[in-house]
């Protein structure tokens, strides 16, 4: 028996073997590297070591603050509106009532496995200057002349909160309509026969019970949306005037468009590690189980 079950594990080991081998090398090596160079400045084969000085260059650095404060923007205005939108959807989808709900379902989840690049351009495109956007808007008689949404600040991020919400939010919208599946039909008669409203029903039923799915959603949409990069690219290229610059675009501008420095593009990365770690604490804190 216990030759078996030493053989047994050894079986085991072979198969955990590779894949940790792998994790280890392609990304717990890269992570360390990082960690090491972000304590250095220059193109990295011709680093010298900084010390502390990149993460104090953090503080009075204002391109830095303005693509912290663009993306901090982005994740207020945009994941409470994608969360509570794909809910309300979700909810909508779920009634037995409904038609034609595999086509909705459909509909909806469609814009996630787009490519990122080809909406990115789909929506520039739309709110050019001579999109179809501005067209609309020239043929219902509510402009007198084009709008440049893209060249406007506040605009330009309109268009970029707009865009990241159509193509997010049937994603989060899948699971929780998963979830509302799971729940006993039963309890929603239960409270009809109580006298409580569908909209009664829905924030003290439907809610509480997707409250581990609603955080889930909560902080994959925060991770995401902290490493915003494709869309702003694509869109306005940071512009106009850096005002749509995100922390992920920064980070490649400072490796591949300015004058090379790998060891402060590592310390800014390791900024964003912090700020994904504080909120995902402070998101389990507020919405996690209470004991």
């Amino acid at each position: 028996m216990r030759g078996k079950f030493n053989k047994s594990s050894l079986i085991g080991w072979q198969f955990v073997l590779l894949p940790s081998a792998l994790i280890l090398l392609f990304s717990f090596y890269p992570m360390i590297q990082s960690f090491i160079l972000s304590f250095e400045s220059g193109k990295g084969n011709v680093s010298h070591f900084v010390g502390l000085g990149n993460y104090t260059r953090l503080f009075s650095d204002p391109m830095f603050l303005q693509a912290l404060f663009n993306t901090l923007l982005y994740l207020v205005i945009q994941v409470p509106i994608m969360l509570i939108l794909g809910l309300v959807i979700a909810h909508l989808l779920n009634s037995p009532k409904l038609k034609f709900k595999g086509f909705y379902r459909t509909a909806i989840f469609l814009p996630c496995v787009t490519a990122l690049v080809s909406y990115s351009i789909l929506f520039k495109s739309i709110f050019a200057v001579d999109g179809i956007f501005n067209q609309m808007l020239l043929n219902m008689h509510i402009i007198s002349e084009p709008v440049a949404w893209l060249l406007d600040p506040v605009w330009a991020r309109v268009v970029i909160i707009l865009a990241i919400t159509w193509r997010w939010t049937g994603y989060n919208m899948i699971f929780y309509l998963s979830a509302m599946q799971n729940v006993d039909p039963s309890v929603y008669e239960a409270a009809s026969i109580d006298g409580a409203s569908k909209f009664r029903q829905f924030m003290s039923i439907t809610i509480p019970m997707l409250k581990p799915i609603i955080l889930f959603t909560a902080i994959i949409s925060t991770n995401g949306t902290l490493q915003l990069f494709d869309e702003v690219v694509n869109i306005t290229n940071g512009g106009p005037g850096n005002s749509t610059m995100t922390i992920s675009q920064y980070i490649y501008n400072l490796s591949f468009v300015y004058t090379p420095n790998f060891g402060y593009a590592a310390t800014v990365s390791y900024a964003i590690v912090v700020i994904v770690a504080v909120l995902a604490v402070l998101q389990l804190k507020v919405g996690g189980e209470k004991k």
